[in-house]
């Protein structure tokens, strides 16, 4: 992406000013969908300048701005931004274009994991936080990028800077998501033939959106995968989306406990760790984590 001042240059045109992350993901969207775009930022249009075909987007009232009266909303309610408008036109184009498979459900993903969020909040829509301390946003972190009071700092380069770094986040969100997608299918695949209150996973994948969502997966309370620490995971599923309280917690003597510790509390050998927050528990082999599991499913009052 580079920043023109000659407006007859620029084949894209967003405003100028105060930066936010629609406008800058925007950005970012069509320098890794059109490649080495010339972008001029504006704060006026003056259309008797404006080459034929030029996208123009955060500013005008037309096709990829929202500012206007009658701007385009989600089925959801959540209105679409500079960045969710482009996307709906382009986004499929651009995954087609990358080779992406899946191209409709990673689709769905980029707008779910990334896209609708830094609309939402572009248009006034905040989320609840409840937290004591302060919570930052992908939009709150965007906005550091513009000039600092009483820096030297410059808006153009700032905003380089800015689009730089959502380009970044944007890959790497677009892996998460393909992983995700990959991964939907091997869970959905094993919910299918299971038949006990626990899921068993050759290898760490994403699952619990998988298993929260799924008929098949509501009686499932725990999940059991080789851990990338060397060993095995076991997880608790929470009751939903929603609710983030476990279906089922560890027993809570065993919270906090490690090695030895844990292994006279249990009487299971090999058990490693148990988280304090009882979500969590490690174990040395596949043996000691079943012995876990079958302790757990005979005894429920942990719920």
């Amino acid at each position: 992406m580079r920043l023109v001042t000659d407006i007859k240059e620029a084949k894209y045109i967003t405003h100028n000013g105060t930066m936010h992350a629609d406008e800058v993901f925007a950005t970012a969207f069509l320098d890794l969908y059109k490649k080495d775009i010339k972008v001029i930022r504006v704060s006026e249009l003056d259309r008797t300048k404006i080459k034929k075909g030029t996208i123009i987007y955060d500013i005008g009232r037309k096709k990829f701005d929202h500012h206007q009266e009658n701007a385009k909303v989600r089925e959801n309610g959540i209105k679409y931004s500079s960045l969710g408008l482009l996307f709906k036109e382009y986004g499929k184009k651009y995954l087609k274009q990358e080779n992406i498979k899946d191209i409709d459900e990673v689709f769905l993903g980029m707008e779910k994991e990334l896209i609708e969020a830094i609309d939402a909040i572009d248009n006034g829509m905040f989320p609840e936080i409840t937290a004591s301390y302060k919570v930052k946003t992908i939009s709150d972190v965007i906005k550091l990028f513009n000039p600092s009071y009483g820096s030297n700092q410059k808006e153009e380069e700032q905003f380089i800077k800015a689009v730089e770094l959502a380009k970044q986040i944007w890959q790497e969100t677009l892996y998460n998501v393909i992983g995700k997608v990959q991964a939907k299918k091997i869970v959905e695949g094993k919910l299918k033939t299971n038949d006990k209150e626990y899921l068993e996973l050759e290898e760490y994948l994403p699952y619990e959106e998988t298993i929260l969502k799924s008929d098949q997966g509501q009686n499932i309370k725990f999940v059991m995968y080789p851990s990338n620490r060397g060993g095995y995971g076991i997880k608790t599923i929470r009751k939903s989306l929603e609710d983030k309280t476990d279906r089922q917690s560890f027993p809570e003597p065993w919270a906090g406990l490690e090695k030895k510790q844990l292994e006279e509390v249990t009487g299971i050998k090999d058990v490693e760790f148990c988280h304090i927050g009882r979500f969590l528990m490690t174990c040395k082999t596949k043996e000691a984590a079943y012995q876990v599991l079958e302790y757990l499913l005979q005894n429920k009052t942990s719920e």
